[in-house]
């Protein structure tokens, strides 16, 4: 990962949309079963919507039935960053972009193998990239 952006509020809202601003900057959720890629299955790599930085794959995406984009496993430890979140009254772990501290989802352990991890992740924060077509 290359040097932690940082931005003011004023900044990020000029870059992000409405949604995007409220769930990476605001630590928002968006609805379950309304973001663009909760059943995408298309082959390519997720991005940060704030920095563009890779996060996820489409080859460890899952159907969790959540309603939201799952993955098993980021592409690089290093790209992500975890906190405890005790906002909602119970016990997560937040999931963070490393290099600009968007929010991104949640990660639980209870996703498939080879992990045991399911990585929840708001579409709002993310931007695909397909995999060029054979």
């Amino acid at each position: 990962m290359t040097k932690k952006i940082t931005k003011a509020e004023s900044e990020w809202r000029e870059t992000l949309t409405d949604e995007q601003f409220q769930v990476c900057r605001k630590k928002g959720t968006e609805r379950a079963f309304s973001g663009k890629f909760w059943d995408c299955h298309d082959r390519g790599t997720y991005h940060c919507v704030g920095c563009d930085a890779p996060l996820f794959s489409s080859n460890t995406k899952f159907d969790s039935g959540t309603g939201w984009p799952s993955f098993y496993q980021a592409i690089a430890p290093k790209n992500i960053a975890t906190e405890q979140d005790t906002l909602s009254f119970m016990r997560r772990t937040e999931v963070l972009c490393s290099k600009c501290d968007c929010h991104l989802g949640h990660v639980f352990e209870d996703g498939p193998e080879p992990t045991g991890l399911r990585y929840c992740i708001n579409s709002a924060s993310l931007v695909m990239r397909k995999a060029a077509s054979p």
